[in-house]
């Protein structure tokens, strides 16, 4: 018998949902086959960002996935340090243990952080010969200012946006549209690497909780 899993995922962002939604449901298909059986991945939910207290806002997140029958939530929220550590101690670790230890109230207990070193665009430096394509360059590395491992950004979405200005600058004005960070959230977020994104310690991290995501269904061992 195939056994599915449908999974919710929030975002700090709008540009976020374009890029993660298709890094989550790809990484929840590449563990699935790590399980003993067949799993089918349902596509996975989007929850509407809500403004307010962190904590309070991931509850509400968490019981709204439990209403839509999601069986594994992922809370997205960006590092915007060098390291994870304060995201997971002031933010995730406190919301998820309100979460898990709260009765009375139907709430999606299964939970996933997904907490990208600086901020969602490292992930997206990560196979930076996609990025390129995207953008349209034969330039390399160093000429773009891509030379560094995409975690040691400080801002990764700014480092992003400079290559395209200098991708672009040498192309005659008939060639020349004004291409955006915005286009590339989607693609990217289809077509990257995740090869490439398991070089990244944020997103093994993220990846080995998708893990234990499915242990706690039963469904890996």
């Amino acid at each position: 018998m195939i056994r599915q899993v449908i999974i919710g995922f929030t975002t700090e962002g709008s540009t976020d949902v374009r890029f993660l939604k298709s890094v989550i449901q790809r990484t929840f298909e590449d563990v699935a086959f790590e399980c003993s059986g067949q799993v089918e991945v349902l596509p996975v939910q989007y929850i509407e960002k809500q403004n307010g207290n962190f904590i309070e806002v991931v509850k509400h997140y968490a019981q709204k996935a439990e209403k839509l029958g999601v069986m594994v939530l992922c809370v997205h929220a960006d590092a915007d340090e060098p390291t994870d550590a304060k995201a997971f101690n002031d933010k995730l670790n406190p919301a998820f243990d309100a979460i898990k230890t709260q009765q009375g109230e139907d709430a999606c207990k299964n939970l996933v952080a997904t907490v990208p070193v600086q901020m969602t665009e490292a992930w997206m430096l990560s196979d930076k010969d996609l990025l390129k394509v995207e953008i349209g360059t034969t330039k390399n590395d160093a000429e773009l200012g891509l030379h560094r491992l995409p975690e040691l950004y400080t801002n990764p979405k700014e480092a992003i946006e400079s290559a395209i200005r200098i991708a672009r600058q040498d192309l005659t004005k008939r060639r020349r549209h004004k291409l955006t960070i915005a286009e590339l959230y989607l693609t990217i977020g289809q077509k990257v690497s995740l090869n490439k994104l398991e070089n990244l310690h944020s997103y093994q991290k993220f990846k080995e909780a998708v893990r234990i995501a499915f242990q706690e269904l039963g469904y890996l061992h």
